[in-house]
Order: structure tokens, then C-alpha cells, then sequence
């Protein structure tokens, strides 16, 4: 269910461009990851091949980013992720028809791979014995009720080739294939989406301030100097893909904080919108704020009891923002 909310007149967004260019400086001392080009280059064919079909193609960012502690990584810092939502989001979007780049982190959650996470796989199967005495491996329907269904779906995506999965582990990676996956998309104008739910790590230690190799803990406590990472929605909309319709992420802690932090985001990025929600509430409840409302999308107590996604909820709203947006911007390409 949804609640509609529009702020004053008085405190609509306006455009600011108040960005710096420290992502120029990022990329200028950081080298490209290793098998770099190999997937850019898959990522600008699948999204060619979509654009000429007139698929909408949507890039969704999935999982946490590790932030190396030296160059021969042996110890990283991380955050929190396991890319419930984009792998959830991802499945949504592709029986809405949307071609999808999936941009996630190494061993965290996978679209239809995602339904094994909370059970063994392996307590889903039996074995069955044949006529002939030979025996055939089944799938137990009261430990799996919807496989089937969740096999259909998955083979009928495969066939399509409408699923691009793209893993990246440090947070250069994410960074390098943001960019790439961004330019491929840059063709496909208003038609590409972009759906940031990745939980990107806000500092990084420079490439030059790491040593080479493992720190020894002989040596005691490392002194470590970290750096603001580059804020990367401000180069997407305007330089890598700028007639995108752009969604990204706010999560809060504090209530108080959470519709502000969104609008300055909006503020400050003139993208089109974010999703804001507090982190005890975010498989509940969320808020999808735009330049000009936001409203809040919250699942019913029979929903819950159910185990419902609000990602299905949440897709539903952007799909028809999506096209609302094509209209208004013409689906042409850039």
C-alpha cells in the first residue's frame, strides 16, 4: 500500500551545482581492474543488442564494496550487504520486460539464486527409485512449493538473454564498472534506468598510501588515513549517462534525518529519484521521494505473514515513473 505526500511549494527541489570533480581525480590514480575490458566490453554488446530490439534496459547495483588495506590484498575493510534488495529488485524488473545488468558483489545474493539462501539446497532434493531399480534425483514440492514456477521464470530470462550478471568485489572494481556500465547505457537515453541499491563504502585508503604488502601485526596498530570516496551519482547524470532516469539509495538511521537527507541528495544530484528508508524498517517500509512528493510504500501485516517482497512494490512505482519519463523525455537515444 502507498501513501501520497507532497511537500510545500515553497520547499520544491531546485538544481544546484555545487559537485566537485573528485571522481576525475580517482580514476587519474587508479588503475583499471584486473579482466576490466573484458567485462565492459560484455556489458556495451548486451546493452547494444537490447537497444536495437527497444528493450528498456535497467543497471541495478547489488551488495556491499570491500575496500583493500594493502596492494597485495590480504586485509580489507567492508560494510554491511548482502544484496537482498537488488537481487529481489532484479527479478521484478525482468517480468516487467526490463533487460538487466546486474552489478554485484562477489558471493552475495543472485536473482532466482536467492529463494536457496535461507535453506539447504541440498534438504530440497530426495531420491526416488525407477521401476528398473535406478534412481532419479527429485525435487521435494513441500520443501520447494515454488520452483517450478521459479524455474520457468528463470529459463524464460535465460532464453531471452535479458540477464547480465557483472561481479565486482573492491570497491575500485565497482567504481571502474559503474562508469563502464553507465557509458554502455549511454545510447539507450531515457529508456536506460539506473537503480544504484549497491551500499557503497563512503571512504578508501589511496592507492599510494597503502603498503605493498601484508601489514604484520608484529608491528603493532596500523596508523590508516582514509579518504572520502567520490560521489559518483554526479558524473552519471551529467557526463556518462544523461538522459537516464536515476534512482538511488538513502538509508538512515534516524527518522528525523531520512526525508531531509534524501531531498538534498535530489538537491544536490538532480537525478530523478530516491528511495529513503530507516534501517530497522527497510524490509517493511520505504519512502520514494522525487523532485516534487514522496510517498511511502509499506507492506501489509497479510503480506508479511506471507513473506512478501516490498521490492515487487517498489519496482511497480518506478516501472510507471519509468514510462511516465520516456514520454516526457521521448525514448530516442542520446
Amino acid at each position: 500500500m502507498t501513501t501520497p505526500t507532497s511537500p510545500p511549494q515553497s520547499s520544491r527541489l531546485k538544481r544546484t551545482d555545487s559537485v566537485g570533480d573528485d571522481w576525475v581525480q580517482f580514476f587519474a590514480t587508479h588503475d583499471a581492474p584486473q579482466n576490466y575490458k573484458e567485462k565492459r566490453e560484455k556489458m556495451h554488446s548486451f546493452a547494444e543488442e537490447h537497444f536495437k530490439k527497444q528493450t528498456k534496459v535497467v543497471l541495478i547495483t547489488s551488495g556491499g564494496t570491500a575496500v583493500p588495506m594493502e596492494s597485495r590484498t590480504v586485509r580489507f575493510i567492508d560494510n554491511f550487504s548482502s544484496g537482498t534488495r537488488g537481487a529481489a529488485s532484479a527479478e521484478y524488473f525482468l517480468s516487467e520486460g526490463y533487460a538487466v545488468i546486474f552489478l554485484f558483489r562477489h558471493k552475495s545474493l543472485e536473482p532466482y539464486m536467492r529463494h536457496f539462501s535461507r535453506h539447504s539446497f541440498l534438504d530440497m532434493l530426495q531420491i526416488d527409485s525407477e521401476t528398473d531399480n535406478s534412481q532419479i534425483i527429485t525435487v521435494d514440492q513441500t520443501k520447494a512449493p515454488n520452483m517450478l514456477e521459479l524455474l520457468k521464470s528463470y529459463q524464460t530470462v535465460k532464453t531471452s538473454k535479458r540477464l547480465l550478471s557483472v561481479e565486482y568485489v573492491f570497491l575500485q572494481e565497482y567504481l571502474y564498472l559503474l562508469r563502464a556500465a553507465a557509458e554502455a547505457l549511454h545510447f539507450a537515453g531515457s529508456k536506460a534506468m539506473f537503480y544504484l541499491a549497491a551500499a557503497v563504502s563512503d571512504f578508501y585508503i589511496p592507492g599510494q598510501d597503502m603498503p605493498e604488502h601484508k601489514i604484520q601485526s608484529s608491528d603493532g596498530p596500523p596508523q590508516i588515513s582514509l579518504c572520502k570516496v567520490p560521489k559518483m551519482l554526479a558524473p552519471l547524470v551529467r557526463h556518462w549517462a544523461t538522459k537516464a532516469f536515476v534512482t538511488s539509495f538513502k538509508l538512515e538511521t534516524d527518522k528525523d534525518l531520512l526525508l531531509k537527507k534524501a531531498r538534498q541528495a535530489l538537491i544536490k544530484f538532480n537525478h530523478q529519484v530516491v528511495i529513503a528508508n530507516i534501517l530497522e524498517d527497510r524490509r517493511r517500509q520505504v519512502t520514494i521521494v522525487t523532485q516534487d512528493k514522496h510517498f511511502t510504500i509499506s507492506l501489509t501485516e497479510e503480506e508479511l505473514s506471507h513473506e512478501a517482497d516490498i521490492e515487487e512494490h517498489i519496482v511497480k512505482k518506478l516501472t510507471e515513473q519509468h514510462a511516465q519519463f520516456i514520454t516526457e523525455n521521448g525514448n530516442g537515444s542520446t
